[in-house]
């Protein structure tokens, strides 16, 4: 038997530490939601993106990457470009099981990791380019919590400028912890939501979401795929009535004209697995800024299209 987690990809039950789990991919229970935290730079950033996109009549772009990919030149490379074309960034922290990823973003992670990243890495990518554009990591439960628990990795990703992070293996209700540890520092715990997520559920969500709310475009991993699920944008209208931030979608994107049909009914697009390959396949860190660099301006031009 097979169920989803809330990244959207199959586990199989009965599998070694695996937690039983609602088909949104939420644990049983019931806690409260943190409060709205105190008002911050990096929340304000953040709400100050989406509001200047959709100034232009378009949705925020947002490209992910991985720190450290392919080494750690060429990502800070990486982030330089996004720096000068994206509306935010995601950056990807290295990890040996990244549940929620495809083959893509996996072998990306474990090439970091062979070179030498760290969760040391993804904090000074984050800091190279935070003053410039609002940072979101995305780090799996484990590398928040094993360096000092959660208090330690909000200070840590304050002190670099971070805005906020996503955690895609951290259910809504083991989340609390670490959502009280971010609010108290100011930064976002962003939640995401599956096509598998029941509306119930998605309203209680999309009740405690800080910063945006991250929609998984389809049920699997990451990755480019050739088509984007019809339903998607029934998906994120009922998101959007739910939520009092932004919705932003991402997995399965690929192609400007993906990113344009998404951004017809989001807040905002995030690309990842086809900015990864191009970062991979450039063969030195200017040729990967240039490639990345492209892409985003071909993606925003069709965004303001």
């Amino acid at each position: 038997m097979t169920r989803w987690s809330n990244s959207g990809e199959g586990v199989a039950e009965g599998s070694p530490g695996v937690v039983s789990r609602s088909n949104s991919g939420e644990a049983p229970g019931d806690h409260p939601p943190t409060p709205s935290p105190t008002a911050s730079p990096g929340l304000e950033r953040m709400a100050a993106a989406f509001r200047a996109a959709k100034a232009e009549g378009r949705a925020a772009l947002m490209p992910y990457m991985m720190a450290g990919y392919p080494d750690r030149e060429t990502s800070l490379a990486v982030a330089e470009a996004y720096a000068e074309s994206a509306d935010l960034v995601e950056l990807g922290v290295p990890f040996s099981d990244p549940l929620a990823d495809g083959p893509t973003i996996h072998a990306a992670a474990t090439a970091a990791l062979k070179a030498g990243a760290t969760l040391e890495t993804a904090m000074e990518v984050c800091e190279a380019i935070s003053d410039r554009v609002p940072v979101v990591f995305m780090v799996y439960s484990n590398m928040v919590l094993a360096h000092g628990g959660a208090e330690a990795f909000a200070e840590r990703a304050l002190a670099v400028g971070a805005a906020g992070a996503i955690v895609p293996d951290l259910p809504l209700e083991e989340a609390e912890p670490v959502r009280a540890a971010f609010a108290a520092v100011g930064l976002a715990l962003v939640p995401l939501v599956a096509p598998t997520t029941p509306a119930e559920r998605r309203e209680r969500i999309c009740d405690v979401a800080q910063g945006f709310v991250y929609v998984v475009s389809t049920v699997g991993t990451t990755g480019e795929r050739d088509e984007l699920p019809p339903e998607l944008s029934d998906l994120v209208i009922a998101t959007k009535a739910q939520a009092e931030v932004p919705v932003a979608v991402g997995f399965g994107i690929g192609t400007p004209e993906q990113a344009a049909q998404v951004g017809a009914v989001a807040d905002g697009v995030i690309v990842g697995s086809r900015l990864v390959r191009a970062a991979g396949e450039a063969g030195g860190p200017q040729a990967a800024a240039e490639s990345v660099a492209s892409f985003l301006r071909e993606a925003r031009t069709a965004l303001a299209g």
